[in-house]
């Protein structure tokens, strides 16, 4: 067996004292430095808020921006809106039936998926593009379709 360098210790112990003032001027010291750097703390934090505050207006702006338009769209294609709205409906029993069928697929295989990489490759590369793309087209579809903003 070979010998192991000692381990430092994780935590180390530091003697706090006094130092070479004593009385009341040292704990004034103190006192102000703490107020001084809460004050810095408080001064960071109101930055910080009034920061996350202009980055909730801005995206509240780009978000009713985006329903703006999207209403517009719709007062100006109604027809197409209904057929989007009735597309989605549709695509969504679609969409029903491939998870009944992907699901059925990992009960059925779940001993072979959860072994072999190339088991488990075969069945994201047969379901995982036509999962993401088709929920892709059904989250347009139901966006354009949607019964608000029109």
């Amino acid at each position: 067996m070979s010998e192991r360098a000692p381990i430092p210790p994780l935590f180390t112990q530091v003697a706090i004292s006094a130092g070479s003032t004593t009385g009341q001027g040292a704990g004034v010291n103190v006192h102000d430095e703490q107020l001084r750097l809460l004050r810095e703390i408080l001064g960071a934090l109101d930055r910080q808020n009034e920061l996350l505050e202009e980055v909730v207006q801005q995206l509240g702006a780009a978000q009713k921006q985006r329903m703006q338009e999207l209403g517009q769209w719709k007062a100006a294609n109604p027809q197409l809106a209904q057929k989007c709205r009735l597309a989605a409906e549709t695509l969504s029993r679609v969409q029903t039936e491939f998870l009944h069928a992907l699901t059925a697929e990992v009960n059925e295989n779940a001993d072979v998926l959860a072994d072999g990489d190339f088991m488990l490759n075969e069945f994201v590369d047969r379901f995982g593009p036509r999962l993401a793309h088709l929920n892709g087209v059904l989250q347009v579809l139901s966006q354009l379709g949607s019964a608000g903003g029109s």
